[in-house]
């Protein structure tokens, strides 16, 4: 099977949150998703978004392996979740997303003569009243959150003991962060409904609308907290790989407007028959070599035959040879996965962070770019490899050392070059590469092209005729993006029309396609029963 996955550059991330923006205004800028980031930046270390989402241990996101070596969904097996069907407390409440807001403009212009300036007061963007700005997705940012915040952080209460929270010692780095679009969902197998699914000739993860009931418990069961509730049209959403653009050969749009250009996207060919052993191995720190075993060699013309006889075209055969996906996870082995010990088999990655090592070999008089000082400051810097072993590899420090020291030897040996010096193949040799391929690397991470960074094919239906058309996700419906003209500006709570099952006390039958008469589950404070919360019956609309 084919996938579209993602890498990106940790080094080359400034956290300007454009990425960030440009999703928001693309995917969720219409009522019931003011909370919702497909795309967020965090820095690390820091809380996260929504806060502490890391924690399964509250969340029971994901899978776990029982004694038998079988996978089951954190959160319980069917009794369990049909038993938390209305009630579920493994859910994250608006706070610990944030609550959004505004700012009252109006209140500059509008507000009466007096010695004071006036000033635009928050308000919440769920019901319109006052608030108070508390906690954002972005509040960690910049170490922003302060020593007490960053405590919080549950990768770094396990190296507790080996990070100093001092600001002048402190150590932090950005992680944008979307969904994974997994080889083993856990989202896709907790949904009630069935409306979360993978696309056979992709591998992107979609939440069909019209079959989503709006139950929430693939909120709970992505571990990585990336599906989100609507509260005006009671549905799941969650980031789309921009689909659409996928399938006309383009680059996602948080990847088209990078800053850092720090995104990879290509296609990587897997043997879906070894996707359940890999992600049920017993050790957790095998999990990162156990996924890098499913992914197969596009250059090999057994595997190439094999995947054209299994329906995947030509060009996609073609566009996984020239995968800078795939030559930076498999060839390179630079890049990790982020927290295989949820056992999804995320599918995107990361280059983890070498400039604080350079950074700070120079702030001490030391040459930043050496060899032997970055191989020594490997193992000693403040950013600790268990901080980072923690996010990528289940707590395996291996992995990650050799990551760094690749990446190390690259710059090392590429100041050579810049220098006139004559290269040294004793750099290369020292992690197992040779100066072409330390060379082709360095294209890849530093100089690549746009046609480099994104190999992508035009879309196909797997199993149907060329040109066939996409049956789609149900985004397009009504209050969903592209139906802007009537969802950019509607109310926040849109009120019942007048009059209708005003008797009742619920909301009265909307006409096709409006949103009118729909509760806002999050502005509720949970006391009886709030109007529009069960449809009207039919005999009480007669």
């Amino acid at each position: 099977m084919a996938q579209i996955a993602m890498v990106m550059n940790l080094d080359k991330c400034i956290g300007c949150h454009t990425c960030s923006v440009t999703c928001k205004q693309t995917w969720t800028n219409r009522p019931g998703t003011e909370y919702a980031w497909f795309n967020n930046v965090e820095t690390r270390p820091g809380q996260g978004y929504p806060r502490g989402y890391e924690d399964q241990d509250r969340w029971k996101g994901g899978w776990r392996r029982t004694d038998a070596g079988r996978l089951k969904p954190r959160s319980g097996g069917r009794g369990r979740r049909l038993a938390r069907l209305f009630s579920n407390p493994e859910l994250p409440a608006l706070d610990d997303y944030y609550q959004p807001w505004t700012y009252d403009y109006g209140n500059l212009t509008g507000a009466p003569l007096g010695d004071d300036l006036p000033t635009a007061p928050p308000r919440s963007l769920i019901d319109g009243r006052p608030t108070e700005v508390t906690w954002g997705p972005n509040w960690d940012d910049d170490l922003g959150g302060g020593p007490g915040h960053l405590a919080g952080d549950p990768v770094l209460r396990q190296v507790a003991d080996k990070v100093r929270l001092e600001y002048e010692q402190a150590f932090m780095f950005y992680l944008p962060r979307i969904c994974e679009h997994c080889l083993n969902p856990s989202c896709v197998a907790v949904c009630p409904s069935g409306a979360l699914y993978k696309r056979i000739e992709d591998g992107i993860v979609l939440v069909d609308q019209d079959r989503c009931r709006g139950w929430r418990m693939c909120v709970s069961g992505c571990p990585y907290k990336k599906v989100y509730f609507n509260h005006q049209t009671g549905k799941a959403e969650k980031c789309t790989m921009c689909y659409p653009r996928i399938e006309a050969g383009e680059p996602t749009v948080c990847s088209e407007t990078c800053v850092g250009r720090l995104r990879y996207l290509g296609v990587i060919l897997y043997d879906p028959d070894r996707v359940g052993e890999a992600a049920s191995v017993e050790d957790e720190k095998d999990l990162y070599e156990a996924q890098l075993g499913c992914f197969l060699d596009p250059h090999d013309p057994a595997v190439a035959a094999a995947a054209e006889s299994s329906g995947i075209p030509h060009d996609w055969v073609e566009a996984a040879k020239r995968s800078p996906v795939r030559a930076l996870i498999s060839d390179y082995r630079v890049a990790l996965p982020l927290h295989p010990e949820y056992r999804t088999m995320p599918m995107v990655w990361y280059v983890p962070p070498l400039s604080p090592i350079v950074e700070a070999l120079a702030e001490g008089g030391h040459d930043g770019e050496e060899t032997g000082n970055l191989f020594g400051a490997i193992d000693a810097l403040r950013i600790p490899v268990d901080y980072l072993a923690g996010l990528f590899t289940a707590g395996d420090p291996a992995p990650v050392e050799a990551s760094l020291r690749t990446l190390a030897a690259m710059r090392s040996h590429m100041r050579r070059v810049n220098l006139g010096e004559p290269p040294d193949p004793a750099i290369a040799a020292s992690v197992g590469m040779d100066e072409a391929g330390i060379e082709a690397m360095y294209r890849l991470l530093a100089l690549a092209k746009y046609e480099e960074r994104y190999v992508i094919p035009t879309a196909y239906t797997a199993g149907a005729a060329s040109g066939e058309e996409f049956g789609g996700c149900g985004l397009d419906g009504p209050g969903g993006p592209g139906m802007m003209e009537e969802s950019f500006h509607a109310p926040l709570v849109t009120p019942a029309p007048a009059g209708a099952a005003a008797s009742t006390g619920t909301a009265g039958t909307a006409a096709a396609g409006s949103l009118r008469g729909r509760v806002n589950l999050l502005g509720w404070n949970g006391r009886g029963r709030p109007k529009g919360l069960f449809p009207a019956r039919e005999e009480e609309d007669r």
